[in-house]
């Protein structure tokens, strides 16, 4: 049995090296790959035909269905502020070609500050189906469509997917006389094409729409909705003055870095007769003159006939979504990006340290270096994977969490404290441990589940930061389907064990590491000073989210497992075994997993003077009154917040400033897991922190970087007060 573990652990390097080449490979394979689809239960979505029987050679429409749930709504093909559209990805036999799909008119929805374009109650989508007139008849004509988008209600977000089929047979092209009311009313209620007349043009800062051909509105609710982006923001106020035959719409250029499109798309609506407005060319002014004359019949809902029932959902795809596909890049890109950045982050220096420790062990034997770098590498993908399917587990059953969930229970603070302290006292020297450990020569002989468990910490500590690249993507990967949401979690584990693994299989970089020698043990000693900062960082984060009480219950738990330990040692040094020494530490970790901690009680903020307490009601009234507004999304155990506070948000200079400009600023506590801070951080695509907004006055609000400055701080709080 030895000689059978030795020889596979000869053969480690080899299988690990090709198991990481399969890990990598399948990492790519999912980048056009199809991704599966997944049920809803708030949007219910259908598809069907207008002609069962489409005729080759003609163009016949599909119409797909969307009903939610009462309070919930879906959104336009240009959403707003935030939110995701209708996106279908066909399957199509040979010589069958899809359109785009075409909305109906949207509505305009204010929450907290933002606006977006909505679809509220029952809507649906047309689309045209081309035949070549060279298919046979009788020709069966499958169809698949897979569906994503995302459902909102006035509490939380919920991305959803479907996948419908539908079997046509090439015939006659009747239409079905069931299915004819839907179209019907989906007819109605598209914006009416070609009736008007555009013209476009820049007065300032300002675009200047005329729309000249209909003066029938109601002025009290008519607005222009852009269907491209970068035009101008969807809670910019518009100023509509009905001139002649006609209208002017008056509205603030963007302010993002988005280039204007070249060509205007929109509709003009007054939420009962909508029309659709394009202009073409590259300068202003844009013209558009469209002759063609179409009547305006307002819009209806109509019940879904019993003969045009839904599809049934169908698995399974045969190739992926474009725009799947963009946005899988770019979470993949940016998790991978952000876990290598995240090495850099205060948050998980105390970890480095061990990972320096380890590396210096297995500097002179090649071997053992590529074995800890695979298992580092395995503990890290492994963690941020597990905490990625909690994650979208969690959410997909309806709890509102977000990334370093696991923090915000004062257990876990308690459970890492006391991993922590072990550790520091374990590289003082205090107790030694001949299992797998994070300490001993242990790593050095044997290699692999040390190493996995340093990489394992190393992710499970850095969960509190969430550095540049990180934000987007982990929020990103919630509106990916759950395999491709797991790879982008396990791309931030890769991004993070990649240093490590780039040391062990490089021997050029394995050289420039420092050769064993007795200097370990003092450095070993040195290193159990940030394991004790660590612990002493987590016993005060403890307090701020249990109060004293729990503060102290914890100390008590934590010497308890402290006296243990030492209990351990003891017994080692005299020879004797150290199992009864482990009794008090079980009995520690007992505690510390069985104990209700308390919470103390919520404080309120006044909301005169000082940071106020952020709630998306008080922020849209600050918007309201057009009041700039700081709002700092934080946590106790997000180190990143902490050193930003203290840089620039917490700075004399920085207060001075916002107190002449007026500024407000809301602070939203993440530390115990606030599910109204969750809802809002998924409304705008983040699921973690640092995340910081600043809203000036009459104008979009807008997102910050992650790591602030106060020079930062003050240029936007003296630019609110300016445009005053």
């Amino acid at each position: 049995m030895k000689a059978s573990a030795k020889t596979m652990m000869g053969r480690l390097p080899g299988l690990a090296t090709r198991l990481f080449s399969l890990f990598v490979a399948a990492l790519l394979s999912l980048v056009p790959g199809p991704l599966a689809a997944q049920g809803t239960a708030n949007i219910d979505a259908s598809l069907l035909a207008e002609s069962s029987s489409p005729k080759p050679g003609t163009t016949t429409r599909i119409a797909i269905r969307m009903v939610p749930r009462t309070g919930w709504h879906g959104y336009w093909v240009n959403p707003g502020d935030s939110g995701l559209s209708v996106e279908a990805n066909w399957t199509v036999p040979d010589g069958v070609t899809i359109g785009e799909l075409r909305h109906p008119a949207p509505a305009l929805l204010k929450l907290a500050g933002l606006a977006s374009y909505v679809h509220k109650g029952a809507f649906t989508l047309l689309t045209d189906l081309t035949l070549d007139g060279d298919i046979a008849p009788g020709t069966a004509i499958p169809l698949r469509a897979n569906l994503s988008w995302l459902a909102c209600s006035d509490k939380m977000c919920v991305p959803e997917r479907a996948t419908l089929d539908l079997r046509l047979t090439a015939g006659d092209g009747i239409n079905n006389a069931a299915a004819a009311p839907v179209f019907q009313a989906a007819e109605a209620a598209l914006p009416v094409e070609g009736r008007l007349k555009l013209l476009v043009g820049r007065q300032g800062g300002d675009w200047r729409f005329d729309i000249d051909g209909e003066s029938n509105l109601d002025a009290s609710s008519v607005r222009l909705f852009p269907a491209q982006d970068g035009w101008f923001a969807a809670s910019a106020p518009q100023n509509v003055t009905h001139r002649g035959n006609g209208w002017r719409v008056t509205v603030a250029a963007s302010d993002n870095d988005a280039p204007t499109p070249s060509d205007f798309r929109g509709v003009f609506t007054d939420g009962k007769r909508s029309f659709a407005l394009m202009a073409s060319g590259a300068r202003d002014p844009l013209r558009a003159e469209v002759p063609v004359e179409q009547s305006a019949p307002a819009s209806a809902a109509v019940d879904l006939p019993a003969a045009a029932e839904k599809a049934a959902p169908a698995q399974g795809s045969t190739h992926a979504a474009s725009a799947d596909t963009r946005a899988f890049r770019v979470a993949l890109a940016g998790a991978i990006l952000g876990g290598l950045l995240l090495n850099l982050m205060p948050c998980v220096f105390p970890v480095l340290s061990l990972k320096a420790l380890s590396l210096a062990r297995s500097g002179a034997d090649r071997h053992t270096a590529k074995v800890e770098g695979l298992a580092y590498f395995a503990g890290s993908v492994a963690t941020t994977t597990a905490l990625g399917a909690i994650l979208v587990g969690a959410r997909a059953m309806g709890h509102d969490i977000g990334w370093s969930f696991q923090l915000q229970d004062p257990r876990m603070i308690l459970l890492l404290m006391l991993l922590s302290l072990a550790i520091a006292l374990n590289l003082a020297g205090l107790f030694e441990v001949s299992a797998p450990s994070l300490s001993g020569n242990w790593l050095t002989k044997k290699g692999g589940l040390g190493a996995f468990g340093t990489g394992a910490l190393a992710a499970l500590s850095a969960t509190p930061c969430s550095g540049p690249f990180m934000g987007v993507a982990l929020g990103a990967a919630l509106v990916l389907p759950v395999p491709a949401a797991l790879v982008v979690f396990a791309g931030l584990g890769l991004g993070m064990a990649l240093p490590f693994l780039l040391i062990a299989f490089v021997p050029r970089l394995q050289r420039w590491l420092p050769k064993p020698g007795a200097w370990m043990e003092t450095f070993r000693r040195i290193l159990a000073i940030p394991m004790l900062l660590t612990a002493i960082g987590l016993a005060w984060v403890l307090g701020r989210q249990s109060g004293v009480d729990g503060l102290a219950m914890g100390l008590l738990i934590a010497a308890l497992a402290g006296v243990g330990l030492w209990w351990v040692g003891l017994r080692q040094s005299g020879g004797r075994p150290a199992t009864v020494g482990l009794a008090p530490v079980i009995a520690a970790l007992l505690f510390a997993v069985a104990v209700e901690l308390p919470r103390p009680t919520a404080a309120t903020a006044s909301v005169d003077t000082g940071p106020q307490v952020f709630s998306e009601a008080r922020f849209a009234e600050l918007r309201a009154h057009g009041v700039p507004v700081f709002v700092d999304f934080t946590a106790d155990w997000c180190l990143v917040c902490q050193v930003n506070e203290q840089v620039a948000i917490d700075r004399a200079d920085t207060q001075a400033a916002f107190a002449k400009a007026g500024v407000t600023m809301l602070v939203a506590d993440w530390t115990q897991g606030d599910p109204a801070i969750t809802r809002f951080l998924a409304s705008r695509g983040r699921n973690s922190i640092p995340y910081y907004l600043f809203a000036p006055p009459k104008s979009p609000v807008r997102e910050l970087p992650q790591m602030l400055s106060s020079e930062m701080l003050i240029r936007l709080a003296n630019e609110s007060e300016e445009n005053t």
